[in-house]
């Protein structure tokens, strides 16, 4: 028993002692102490509003809106009042210049050449009845076999310039070339009407050059008419309606010929 007893004891028996068991105390206490200090520093570091902008601070302190129900600054107001002058905007085609009455008007007048034209209405710089007139004289002339698109707007504008520069010589107030543009064009629907019977038969002949002829005094006098009443120029029709026969005159060649 006695060497089974000794045998236990050497088995157990190892060098720790109280002293190293008071110093592991203290370390862990130092441990704490380090832990401590590092949360005290922690602590004491500044705000994060420290570190913000003056601007910031100034736009949170200064909001006095709700949720969802933000302030209305004067910017805002412009903005918004910018937005509802859209509702006050004219329409498109009033800023294009696009007015289907007063085309429908200047149509009527050229058909009928014995109306009085309205001298306000037809002094416009209006291009649309123009262009689609000269769209529609090229097609046609496109269903008879004629592919005169080139000579058609070639001609209008020369006609256009040679216009221009007579009738600034003849009238006091002057024209300019848009409104020049607009009547010629305008008056070129009675050529489109010549141009869609050359689809149905020929023209070569002495029905056709009379009806032709026709068709050139109609365009000449509708011109003239509305010439003198945009510009003032009462007892000059015979002379304007002159060069205008000219000019249409080579319409009628291409649509004949």
């Amino acid at each position: 028993m006695s060497n089974f007893e000794q045998f236990q004891f050497d088995f157990y028996q190892s060098n720790y002692t109280i002293d190293d068991q008071e110093e592991g105390y203290n370390s862990y206490g130092s441990n704490e102490n380090l832990c401590g200090s590092r949360k005290s520093r922690a602590g004491e570091q500044p705000p994060a509003s420290a570190f913000a902008p003056p601007e910031m601070l100034l736009s949170s302190q200064s909001y006095t809106g709700q949720i969802f129900q933000p302030t209305y600054s004067p910017d805002t107001l412009s903005h918004l009042s910018y937005a509802d002058g859209f509702d006050e905007e004219p329409p498109l085609l009033e800023e294009l210049g696009i007015n289907f009455e007063h085309i429908w008007q200047k149509t009527l007048t050229v058909l009928n050449p014995m109306k009085p034209a309205d001298g306000s209405i037809m002094n416009e710089t209006d291009l649309t009845g123009p262009m689609v007139f000269c769209l529609a004289l090229g097609a046609t002339l496109l269903l008879a076999g004629k592919v005169h698109f080139g000579y058609v707007y070639g001609m209008s504008a020369i006609g256009c310039l040679a216009m221009h520069a007579l009738l600034n010589l003849m009238s006091v107030p002057g024209v300019s070339h848009g409104c020049v543009a607009s009547v010629l064009g305008y008056c070129l629907l009675p050529m489109v009407i010549l141009s869609s019977s050359a689809v149905v038969f020929s023209l070569q002949g002495i029905p056709g050059t009379l009806l032709a002829l026709f068709i050139i005094g109609w365009c000449s006098l509708s011109a003239s008419k509305i010439f003198t009443s945009a510009l003032g120029m009462e007892g000059q029709q015979l002379l304007i309606a002159y060069p205008c026969a000219l000019l249409y005159g080579l319409f009628a060649l291409l649509t004949v010929f």
